[in-house]
């Protein structure tokens, strides 16, 4: 009886197990058969979808175009400085004698590298003679003095004239006028101007004496060759009288012809010309002691400039009198002005390498060189006001120079938007829905990667899509 009970009891619950595992098969089979793709519809679903276009938005905005580049910040001008002879009379100096006697001049008072030299200022000392600084654009190449004439005569007198020591006009011829205002001159920078040498003062005895003795001897002649004679009638007689007053002549000449360069000297290294004063001795070569037979040093004007390059397509763009932004790498910002730029930038004279070559168009304002090439560089100058970046002399800085900007805010759309027809004819591509449409425009300033577009109408708007690309 207990054993029929129990086996009624669990029929149920093996049919219960059936059928739960009868749905878990079919639910497996249903998962399974969802899952399951053919391959035609694996590869479909793996390819990439298909391309469109890449738009950018039509944007309003202000454009300004400018021409950046690097420079180097420079003091203007730089002249290699050389003494054009010897200071002082030829037997000048206090280093020693070389071995052929003659005495070698030194250095006494070297010149101090980055300070401003003015007009009339003693640059150094040689052999304990002066070097004094005038301005002027004819080098000084001789020694001047009574009997010189011409263009540096002028330009002495000029500048003496400006210092207060009158040489009694600009005639270009030196005179005792001239030699007195030189005496002046020097005598207020505390030394003697160049006086007669030894050598020259002997030199006039002996053409004294000479003067002397042919009149000695004309006499003689006149008086027939004794203090009592009574004359000479004869041929031999008249030679006599001819042939001294010819020596007598003779005398008179040659003295003449010294008295005329005799006097007060300047001698040819005693004095530097410079074209801009006040002026800046920006390096020196020399130390005391040295020979000054090579470059002293270098000076530059007091003005600080930017130098630059532009390729040749930039430089087109530029002109004279333009603004130029700089900055210093510490973040110093200063407005300047374009002032040269190709063949007009002044040449590097002091010999470092540094000649700032290019060529341009000098009414068109740029232009490059090396034979016609666009992209050759052109040397660039711009101009900083006194004192700004002084302190940044021989660093770099960036220059930033405005060529132009949109009258407001207009249209602008990527460079990589705009394209050219066949007709000449500048077109954008606008996406507008599932199409792509072109729209006719005029192009206008470019400046940043954008160009200022102007369409027909209002066929182009801000928002609208514009394809740079697909």
């Amino acid at each position: 009886m207990r054993q029929r009970r129990k086996s009624g009891t669990s029929r149920p619950k093996q049919l219960g197990i059936i059928v739960a595992g009868v749905g878990l098969v079919g639910a497996g089979g249903w998962f399974a058969g969802s899952q399951m793709q053919s391959p035609a519809d694996a590869a479909a679903a793996h390819r990439p979808p298909k391309a469109g276009p890449v738009t950018v938005a039509v944007e309003r905005r202000s454009l300004t175009a400018s021409v950046v580049t690097q420079g180097s910040v420079e003091f203007a001008s730089p002249q290699s400085l050389a003494l054009a002879g010897p200071v002082g009379p030829p037997d000048s100096g206090s280093g020693g004698s070389g071995s052929t006697g003659e005495v070698v001049q030194r250095v006494t008072k070297a010149p101090a590298a980055g300070s401003e030299v003015k007009e009339g200022d003693v640059l150094m000392q040689v052999s304990g003679r002066p070097v004094l600084v005038l301005r002027g654009s004819v080098p000084m190449y001789r020694t001047l003095g009574p009997g010189a004439s011409g263009d540096d005569v002028k330009q002495l007198e000029k500048a003496l004239a400006r210092l207060g020591f009158n040489p009694g006009g600009t005639s270009g011829t030196y005179g005792q006028s001239d030699a007195a205002a030189v005496v002046s001159w020097y005598r207020s920078k505390g030394f003697h101007a160049q006086e007669p040498s030894v050598a020259d003062q002997q030199q006039l005895g002996t053409l004294e004496a000479a003067v002397t003795t042919a009149q000695q001897g004309l006499l003689e002649a006149q008086q027939g060759g004794g203090a009592g004679g009574t004359g000479s009638t004869g041929e031999a007689g008249k030679l006599q009288l001819k042939a001294a007053r010819q020596q007598l002549d003779a005398a008179n000449s040659a003295l003449s012809a010294f008295q005329s360069s005799y006097g007060t000297r300047i001698p040819a290294g005693e004095v530097v010309f410079l074209p801009d004063l006040p002026a800046r001795l920006d390096k020196v070569s020399v130390k005391i002691g040295d020979t000054p037979s090579g470059p002293v040093g270098t000076v530059t004007s007091s003005k600080v400039v930017v130098q630059a390059v532009v390729p040749g397509s930039d430089a087109k763009l530029l002109h004279k009198g333009m603004t130029a932004q700089v900055e210093t790498p510490d973040g110093k910002k200063v407005t300047g002005e374009l002032v040269a730029l190709g063949d007009d930038v002044p040449k590097n004279d002091s010999g470092d390498g540094k000649d700032g070559s290019g060529s341009s168009d000098a009414e068109g304002g740029g232009g490059g060189g090396g034979g016609g090439d666009a992209s050759a560089p052109v040397p660039v100058q711009i101009s900083i006001p006194s004192g700004e970046l002084d302190k940044h002399a021989n660093g770099s800085a960036k220059v930033t120079i405005k060529v132009g900007s949109s009258q407001g805010q207009v249209l602008t759309v990527p460079l990589a938007a705009l394209h050219t027809s066949a007709d000449g004819q500048a077109k954008v591509q606008v996406a507008r829905g599932s199409t792509v449409v072109d729209v006719p425009v005029k192009a206008g300033l470019s400046a940043e990667g954008q160009v200022e577009v102007t369409p027909t109408g209002d066929a182009l708007r801000v928002g609208d899509q514009v394809v740079i690309g697909r």
